[in-house]
Parts: structure tokens; C-alpha cells; sequence
């Protein structure tokens, strides 16, 4: 698998953070976005729109495939910081440390609810 740093997705999650639409306490979970969820957003707004709310792409899956894209941050209305702590994780888990770092990064313009 070839997981590398999704600018786009990256550069998506920065815009959401600024603009404070993130939900900062939830359960990723409960409302991770489901297949009907994601094939809804890839009606709406294509691969591209899709790609937008993912760290990470699989540059070995092919294009126009939801498998090539990896670690979603969001339920594709906002970021979720419980989501980020998730890609973090499984960023870690797997050595993709772009991803990890990144998802590090942004955790770190979000406040903690805990704090």
C-alpha cells in the first residue's frame, strides 16, 4: 500500500478549523459517515469533493475509487476532532508518520473539551 499525504484533504481540514466549523466532543464512532453517507457525498460532489475529507491517499488504488482514499476527518458537513484523534492513531499504528504528523498538527488548533 502506497498511503501518502492528501494535500487536499489537508489544506480542507486547515479551512474547516479556521472557520470553526469542527465539533469538538463526539463519539467517531457513532457518527463516522457510513457507505450510504459516502456514496451520498460522491453523487453530490464527486471524487474530488469526497477525497477532500481524507488525510491520506492509496496512490495503488485506482482513481475514482473510495478506496484510494484513507483517514476521513469528518462526517463531510464538519470536522470531527474525535475523527482526528482516530486518524492519528491508526496513523501511528500503521508507521504513515505524514499522516500522523499532520493529524498532530491539526488536533493542535482545536481545543480539548477535556481541558
Amino acid at each position: 500500500m502506497a498511503v501518502k499525504l492528501n494535500d487536499a484533504g489537508l489544506q480542507h481540514a486547515r479551512e474547516l478549523i479556521d472557520a470553526n466549523h469542527y465539533v469538538k466532543d463526539s463519539d467517531w464512532g457513532e457518527v463516522q459517515p457510513g457507505p450510504d453517507a459516502e456514496n451520498a457525498k460522491i453523487d453530490r460532489d464527486g471524487y474530488d469533493g469526497f477525497g477532500e475529507w481524507h488525510l491520506a491517499i492509496d496512490t495503488e488504488e485506482s482513481e475514482g475509487t473510495k478506496g484510494r482514499f484513507k483517514f476521513v476527518f469528518g462526517d463531510f458537513d464538519r470536522l470531527h476532532r474525535s475523527a482526528l484523534i482516530a486518524c492519528k492513531q491508526r496513523a501511528g499504528e500503521w508507521g504513515y508518520d505524514d499522516v500522523l504528523a499532520a493529524a498532530d498538527d491539526l488536533l493542535a488548533k482545536i481545543p480539548d473539551p477535556n481541558a
